[in-house]
């Protein structure tokens, strides 16, 4: 992704320091472009419950490189030692965010890597090793998402003889949600890359604004058409025949098809089901979670603080501020993420292919993990 015509990743090795981790610190954005670097653990899991950095990719890929400084505190003393200090860190790391399967998955990647080295030193060379292998491959994962969900663009811009293709999307599944590319956005990048004309609606994404200030911003650097909305139009606009496909992300699917993102997806999908748009999920297959069928019941929903909803946040007079809402006495709630049901998933657009959101579906694509 290029940023004022620079390509940047989300996260990556300082250049000339490689025991400090740098990544975009997306609380600014879009009014400031803000790198961070991250030292030590205990930032990276700030970086992470504070929002710092967010979506499924990114969560992941920073825990990844949270293990690797983790690595670098350790006690050298004994490999057990170092293990256990290891495993603790891996605790604290899964604990900043309980939605997100990727992060979990990371960590328990980390932990397995380092079992096979036998010395402390190896040990701290495969946590750095595993780190960039964790973010490479998710830069992969998302290029490949996007060569296979442009096919689904094209074929809708031929039924509409080269008129631009309206895409709605629902928070930022985008490259800022990962380390490149993004889920949601890789097939809409590549469908603009190829000169295929796209357009996409935009939520706002209450509480946090994700697609008002993150979707948007990057849609603009990449020159992409887009148009913001409020929440609540994308039923309008999909009654009114100014839809043609909606795209998100997800936190977590199961392997059943099921899928946990951001909130107020679910609402996009009903929508979606009762005006005949198809309703499509991209992501990469550290996003499954291979041990829970039903998600409604099954998946942890994040519950965050009451001032995500009860203040905004923006730029005024050059200085980015936080402005109340609502009543001060009015309580609020924050749920994060819902759950979407399989049947009114169109299809999923992963790394391996495009497939339905079912059991078959998935294992169809990814048979190793049959029983």
């Amino acid at each position: 992704m290029n940023v004022h015509g620079k390509h940047y990743r989300t996260i990556w090795v300082k250049e000339d320091d490689d025991r400090v981790v740098q990544v975009i610190d997306q609380r600014f954005l879009p009014h400031k472009f803000v790198i961070e670097d991250l030292t030590n653990v205990d930032e990276a899991a700030r970086a992470i419950k504070e929002m710092h950095i967010r979506g499924a990719g990114l969560v992941g890929a920073t825990a990844g490189f949270g293990m690797y400084l983790a690595a670098l505190e350790a006690p050298r003393d004994s490999p057990e030692a170092f293990t256990a200090f290891m495993e603790a860190a891996g605790e604290k790391l899964k604990a900043t965010r309980p939605t997100a399967v990727n992060l979990e998955w990371a960590v328990h990647r980390q932990l397995d890597a380092m079992a096979e080295a036998p010395t402390v030193d190896e040990k701290m060379a495969t946590a750095f090793q595993t780190a960039k292998d964790i973010a490479d491959e998710d830069a992969d994962f998302c290029r490949r998402i996007g060569e296979h969900g442009v096919s689904i663009i094209e074929e809708i811009s031929k039924r509409k003889n080269g008129e631009p293709v309206n895409i709605l999307t629902h928070c930022n599944a985008g490259w800022l949600a990962f380390v490149d590319y993004g889920t949601a956005t890789a097939p809409i990048y590549e469908a603009h890359n190829r000169g295929i004309p796209v357009h996409v609606w935009v939520d706002e994404t209450r509480p946090r604004n994700q697609g008002a200030r993150l979707t948007a911003w990057e849609l603009g650097q990449h020159g992409v058409p887009h148009t913001v909305i409020a929440d609540n139009v994308g039923g309008h606009l999909m009654q009114h025949g100014m839809v043609d496909m909606v795209i998100t992300g997800t936190d977590r699917t199961t392997y059943t098809g099921d899928v946990a993102n951001k909130i107020g997806t679910y609402l996009k999908a009903l929508a979606a089901h009762d005006n005949g748009v198809p309703f499509y999920v991209a992501l990469p297959s550290s996003s499954f979670d291979w041990n829970i069928r039903d998600g409604v019941k099954e998946i942890p929903i994040e519950e965050r603080g009451e001032d995500e909803v009860k203040f905004i946040q923006g730029l005024h007079r050059g200085e980015i501020v936080k402005v109340l809402l609502t009543p001060a006495e009015s309580p609020a709630t924050n749920f994060g993420f819902d759950v979407t049901p399989r049947k009114y998933v169109t299809g999923l657009i992963t790394e391996r292919g495009v497939c339905e959101a079912s059991e078959e579906g998935v294992l169809g694509l990814y048979p190793e993990k049959r029983q």
